[in-house]
């Protein structure tokens, strides 16, 4: 039975040491943390802070394509139907093909989803403004950018 206990502490050990290091589990941590954070200061919108962000992110896209906004904001095209979707139902966003190629489509932001987003950016701004109190400005832009590259390693290759 002790040797059970040991292996049971080793194993213990070693994954706290896995947990500590892995930069994927910290910065998942770290973005629930900011995310929830910010979902409390923006609830009197009735926007999450994904639906701000997102919606920010169709403001400032010169390609307007559903193809460009999955690639701009890292996700599958699926997840980011799903998550327009809402923002669709409530009159926020238009989603529409495109005339030229039908099997793509475009969006963009109604005027409802001009004046929330108006109405959003100065809660988002105070926001801000109160997490670099916390934390040191341009973190979470610095890892995003660094980890970039990571889009472009091949599974079982070695990184620049």
């Amino acid at each position: 039975m002790k040797a059970g206990k040991q292996s049971q502490g080793s194993l213990r050990n070693e994954a706290r040491a896995l947990v500590d290091a892995c930069p994927a589990w910290n910065a998942r941590l770290a973005a629930r943390r900011i995310t929830l954070f910010l979902d409390r200061q923006m609830a009197g919108l009735g926007l999450t802070a994904a639906q701000a962000g997102l919606m920010a992110q169709i403001a400032t896209i010169g390609d307007d394509t559903l193809s460009a906004l999955a690639q701009r904001t890292g996700l599958e095209q699926s997840t980011l139907s799903r998550n327009l979707r809402t923002l669709e139902r409530e009159g926020l966003i238009e989603i529409t093909l495109v005339e030229a190629d039908l099997r793509r489509r475009a969006v963009w932001l109604t005027e409802a989803g001009l004046r929330r987003l108006q109405e959003a950016l100065p809660v988002w701004r105070r926001a801000q403004a109160s997490l670099a109190q916390i934390l040191p400005p341009g973190l979470a832009r610095d890892l995003a950018d660094h980890s970039e590259v990571l889009n472009e390693v091949k599974l079982g290759s070695r990184l620049p």
